[in-house]
């Protein structure tokens, strides 16, 4: 077969891409399927159809990378049911459409977690890109995992409408960190770096998402919610090479394997660690629910004065 990997943004950026990337190439090398990759699309929907459209000629599949793809890819499944079609993080099924789903959520819940057990201010932030339903639901876990931990502490949390500009990031990050937040919980992709450069000017640690962070940069990273992004694209091609559709959004999360965990920097007390395990055991054996929605208040950073984030 001959299959597209289709990404919105950069493949190259550290993060969420990177990790999906790393799953296509990975299948490519088990031969399962002559892929090609196709990236650099914006956030848009009309541009996101017309590549599509443009691409489905000379293939006979495509694997959409995020949740960006719920709404144009079931159109176009539906137009061309002689094509197959899956989405990684997505959730939407049909008959040659299937939905592949590592569960983030799971991971930023331990997130929040950590982050109500190491704040010293009372105050920790969330700060994601575009309000798809994988990042809408780890923005609920992690404000959740929050208050499981310790319902004092206070979440400052926003969508800053890009993945990949570090120069909004940078201005929101440096926002929530004047507003109080000393441990900010990132889901994003290139525009990490904008988040990063203001916690090493304020000495605000990170808990980053996707890759482990901690070993990239443990001065800034104190935690990173890993998810193994790859597995679902590998498993979303061996599905489509072998002509499997599930008919269900399949999951991959703590309770399915090892496709979840939280990666600690070594400044975290051995309690806490052992805590944050006891949390995950619970999503594990059900006993702890992780939650899909978040009712609770936006953060703003046109709300906070000039002068404290300079």
């Amino acid at each position: 077969m001959k299959i597209a990997v289709f990404f919105v943004g950069e493949v190259e950026d550290a993060g969420f891409n990177a990790s999906a990337l790393a799953g296509a190439q990975a299948a490519s090398a088990e031969g399962l399927a002559d892929i090609s990759i196709v990236s650099g699309v914006s956030y848009d929907q009309p541009e996101i159809r017309n590549r599509m459209a443009a691409i489905l000629p000379d293939h006979d599949g495509l694997v959409f990378i995020g949740g960006q793809g719920n709404l144009a890819t079931p159109e176009l499944a539906r137009a061309c049911p002689d094509k197959r079609f899956a989405i990684v993080q997505g959730n939407q099924t049909g008959p040659n459409l299937a939905s592949y789903d590592v569960r983030q959520e799971d991971s930023a819940f331990l997130a929040g977690c950590l982050a109500a057990r190491l704040t010293q201010s009372g105050t920790v932030a969330h700060l994601s890109g575009h309000r798809v339903p994988p990042g809408l639901k780890g923005r609920a876990a992690f404000a959740a995992g929050v208050a499981h931990a310790d319902p004092s502490v206070g979440v400052l949390t926003g969508f800053c409408g890009t993945q990949d500009d570090g120069d909004v990031t940078y201005r929101w990050a440096s926002a929530q960190i004047a507003a109080g937040a000393d441990i900010l919980f990132t889901m994003l992709n290139g525009a990490r770096g904008g988040a990063i450069r203001a916690c090493r000017e304020n000495g605000t640690r990170q808990i980053g998402n996707a890759l482990d962070w901690v070993a990239r940069d443990p001065a800034v990273f104190v935690a990173s919610a890993i998810a193994r992004i790859d597995t679902g694209v590998r498993h979303a091609i061996r599905d489509m090479v072998g002509g499997q559709v599930p008919d269900h959004v399949v999951e991959f999360g703590l309770a399915e394997g090892d496709f979840i965990s939280l990666s600690l920097g070594r400044e975290v007390p051995q309690a806490i660690s052992d805590e944050i395990e006891d949390f995950a055991e619970g999503i594990r054996t059900g006993r702890i629910a992780v939650p899909k929605e978040y009712t609770g208040d936006e953060f703003n950073p046109d709300e906070v004065p000039c002068d404290a984030t300079q």
